[in-house]
């Protein structure tokens, strides 16, 4: 590990603004912000772009990014307290272990910004929108939460859309070009970093915002299986 790695992994250990795997936090996030403000996590947040940028855009909500590069963490973290956001936090960990870090229904959304869209179908149960974590979050998102994913990935946009039709969750918003609308919201205006590398090169944002069902049946996974024509993976729920 490179030396300013090893500097900022010291160094988000003594931001107020950062946990790193915290424990007993189910329920005392108001403690934590001191406010009872609704909560919105920027998941594989990576320097925290989305949970900064929408700390400045509303005040009276309050925003978790978690990653679990901590030399990432550490740029949103940094930014967040040089311009005194006290709405914007940040949580050091794996993302399947969100639901320890949360009640039920404590989270009003969830963004999830150019994740890694893990493009083999071997890897497919580690993509962001599966079933398997659509789950995770359904455990901790309120009534009516919305999930955002936006991503420059063609591949990761359909495998979202068919999560979503399959399991007839409502879809509330999706376009393939987000740029190319004839208004776009502020909030879809956050650039993050790797939305300007491009990685994908296919010279467009995808976005989808839709909601957990109460029920997403487990049977359904393995239609999903077979409709993406994926193969058998190890792994699991």
């Amino acid at each position: 590990m490179g030396q300013k790695k090893l500097i900022r992994f010291e160094a988000i250990k003594h931001f107020s603004n950062v946990l790193e795997y915290p424990q007993d936090m189910p329920g005392k996030w108001a403690d934590f912000f001191k406010n009872n403000h609704p909560i919105t996590l920027e998941l594989a947040c990576g320097k925290g772009e989305y949970a900064v940028g929408l700390g400045r855009m509303y005040p009276e909500r309050n925003f978790i990014g978690i990653d679990i590069k901590g030399n990432r963490i550490w740029r949103g973290a940094k930014t967040a307290l040089d311009e005194g956001l006290p709405n914007v936090g940040f949580i050091r960990s794996h993302i399947d272990k969100v639901t320890d870090y949360f009640k039920p229904g404590e989270v009003s959304e969830i963004w999830i910004t150019f994740p890694d869209p893990q493009l083999r179908g071997s890897r497919a149960k580690k993509r962001l929108t599966h079933p398997r974590f659509l789950r995770l979050y359904q455990q901790i998102l309120r009534k009516e939460g919305l999930v955002h994913l936006k991503t420059d990935s063609p591949d990761l946009y359909q495998f979202t859309l068919a999560v979503v039709n399959l399991f007839e969750l409502p879809l509330l918003a999706y376009t393939d070009q987000v740029y190319a609308q004839a208004e776009v919201k502020p909030e879809l205006m956050i650039k993050t970093h790797y939305e300007s590398l491009d990685i994908a090169n296919s010279n467009k944002v995808h976005y989808i915002c839709f909601q957990l069902t109460p029920e997403l049946p487990r049977e359904k996974d393995e239609q999903l299986k077979q409709l993406l024509n994926e193969p058998d993976i190890e792994g699991g729920d």
